[in-house]
């Protein structure tokens, strides 16, 4: 790679530092989102020319004649800025010649991720306000990388988020590759004052409900090329769908996933930086989502216009309003002659939302409660979680949700593949031209499940997320093969939880904020643990140790799907969760007796619960 540095860009930009509001500013240039569909520059025969300009600029992620917030861009010179950066997408034996212009004029930018892949770390490119670098280099091995730009005189350091100057660099193989699209992640977030900050999120540049909608049919196999342009990691989850990962990197580096390595997901963890290369096809029609599951991501306070005077969610089933950020609609359409009719007889469940008082941390508590006999619980019954629902895989359930709470409500049947209509997100899960209504106080709604898989799942609201799943509102599901019955005494379900919204946040596992009675377990039984996390935010480890070592657990599902054969293995016994994920793993105590502790906390923090395991 060779860097020539070019003489001094001129009509500098005059604007400096970070601001946001409506009133447009009509010296800088305006963003335009980009969807990531066209590559950028010029290609003659064996070489890409690319111009890159580096330029503060209006971002509206949101309406075009919303709130806006003044960002770094690049774009090409003599075109407009673009968030995500322009795409550089090339095959692979492509010379790629880039000319970068930093028009800042108080700033450095360290440019990452230009040079041959995988680039060499510490291989960066450092334009200095008010002037330009050339760089020439080969595109290298085929995959999904990020280019980006870090603005200041420290490379390595950043006061808070702010990541607009990124995008995607493809290199694909000499043949090609199949069709697919490409979803970059953007973050701006700054503080304000002492308590609030701003955030402006994006996916290929725009924040829900103005994100692309990506219209496709029943049987459609997908690829997506998902770049994580953050500094900050997100479990993103697909609604109703599994979908497989089949390559991954992180920015500047990428590698196919074998097959025999590969596994089921509807939620995925994306680091900072992280590329991913994804497969799904949708045999259902109907409106879905992606979305990033922090909570604090996808709700109305991460809104531009958000009053910070407000830190309450609305409580309004308009899915303009009840949802906000880092979310994208999905619509598929029915494929002719298929029916979606669910057979078999049906099961009938009454789930009952409830709203009781304080506790602990919780200045008032949700839950769901099910109905166990013809008579329905008590108004003052709370249990958090909410009830566990053990179901039947490939029996059909109709589980009627009545509201008793002062509150709009839903619920969502998290990793459950099942019809639109009942996946639980008001206004935008549909039938036909019907979109799901919100659980209005008093009220009730029917959702029909069908169960096609046994595994490990949850429910949760989709509606005020983080006042109402902070003070309870999920529970776990267990679907089991036909004929099993559940046996709690070697089948051991553990769901996360917030304890409230107060920071610093504390975990509730199974309603219990500190340390569970001790369980009796059977030596020389196989026990199953089931993991569960559904808190706002933060990865959850889980731990088993024998005294202070860990022991050895075998792994045995993902989000409900059953991991294959060759990657049910014994591993050292501690995991951790992101928000929206599920793990199962086994572990056949010893007949002698014995003690065990399993511990929880933060990922990386001190361990904030614990439960003692008492071979018997």
């Amino acid at each position: 790679m060779t860097h020539v540095r070019l003489s001094a860009a001129a009509g500098l930009l005059l604007a400096t530092g970070m601001t946001w509001g409506w009133p447009a500013n009509h010296e800088l240039s305006r963003v335009v989102a980009n969807d990531n569909r066209v590559a950028a520059g010029m290609l003659l025969r064996d070489t890409l020319r690319i111009d890159l300009v580096l330029q503060r600029a209006e971002w509206y992620p949101e309406a075009e004649d919303g709130p806006h917030v003044t960002v770094e861009a690049f774009g090409e010179a003599g075109k407009v800025p673009r968030i995500p950066a322009p795409l550089i997408r090339v095959r692979a034996g492509t010379m790629i010649r880039a000319t970068v212009r930093n028009t800042l004029t108080d700033s450095t930018a360290h440019v990452i991720g230009l040079g041959t892949h995988p680039v060499a770390v510490g291989d960066t490119l450092h334009v200095k306000p008010g002037e330009s670098t050339e760089v020439t280099f080969l595109a290298g091995a085929p995959g999904t990388y990020l280019y980006r730009a870090v603005i200041g005189n420290n490379p390595d350091t950043r006061a808070s988020e702010h990541e607009t100057a990124g995008g995607a660099l493809v290199v694909d193989p000499v043949s090609g590759s199949r069709p697919d699209r490409i979803l970059v992640l953007n973050i701006v977030n700054y503080d304000i004052d002492s308590t609030h900050v701003k955030e402006a999120l994006g996916i290929n540049g725009k924040s829900w409900p103005y994100t692309e909608r990506i219209a496709m049919t029943v049987g459609d196999s997908l690829r997506w090329r998902v770049i994580n342009g953050t500094a900050r990691g997100h479990p993103m989850h697909l609604h109703g769908f599994y979908f497989r990962t089949i390559g991954s990197g992180n920015g500047i580096a990428s590698r196919a996933i074998p097959v025999e390595q590969q596994h089921l997901a509807v939620t995925e963890t994306y680091a900072p930086w992280d590329t991913r290369e994804l497969t799904w096809s949708p045999d259902r029609p109907g409106n879905w989502l992606f979305h990033c599951h922090l909570t604090f991501h996808v709700v109305p306070t991460s809104r531009l216009d958000h009053d910070p005077a407000e830190d309450h969610q609305t409580h309004s089933p308009d899915p303009m309003q009840h949802m906000a950020g880092l979310v994208l609609g999905l619509s598929v359409a029915p494929r002719p002659g298929d029916s979606y009719a669910r057979k078999g007889k049906v099961r009938q469940l009454d789930l009952w939302m409830q709203q009781g008082g304080a506790r602990g941390r919780m200045p008032s508590s949700f839950s769901y409660v099910l109905q166990n006999g013809p008579v329905a619980p008590a108004r003052d019954s709370v249990l958090i979680p909410g009830s566990l629902l053990v179901l039947t895989r490939g029996e059909p359930v109709d589980i009627t949700v009545h509201n008793r709470t002062q509150q709009p409500g839903g619920i969502h049947w998290h990793g459950i593949e099942l019809e639109s209509w009942s996946d639980g997100v008001m206004g935008w899960s549909n039938r036909g031209t019907a979109m799901a209504p919100p659980i209005e106080p008093g009220k009730t709604f029917t959702a029909h499940l069908s169960l096609p898989r046994a595994g490990t799942f949850m429910y949760h609201t989709h509606m005020n997320d983080i006042e109402q799943v902070t003070r309870g509102a999920a529970g776990p599901i267990v679907v089991l093969e036909p004929g099993e019955r559940f046996d709690a005494t070697r089948d051991h379900v553990y769901i996360t939880l917030w304890h409230g919204a107060t920071r610093p946040p504390g975990l509730l596992i199974n309603g219990d904020s500190s340390a569970s009675a001790t369980r009796e377990i059977a030596g020389g039984v196989t026990q199953r643990f089931r993991f569960i996390n559904i808190g706002p935010a933060g990865q959850v480890r889980y731990s088993l140790r024998l005294d202070t070592t860990l022991v050895a657990w075998r792994a045995r599902a993902k989000d409900g799907a059953d991991l294959m054969a060759t990657q049910r293995t014994p591993r050292p016994a501690t995991q951790a969760l992101d928000v929206g994920e599920t793990y199962d793993f086994e572990f056949t105590p010893p007949a002698q007796p014995g003690s065990y502790e399993l511990t929880a906390g933060f990922n990386g923090g001190p361990t904030q619960w614990r439960q003692r395991l008492v071979v018997k």
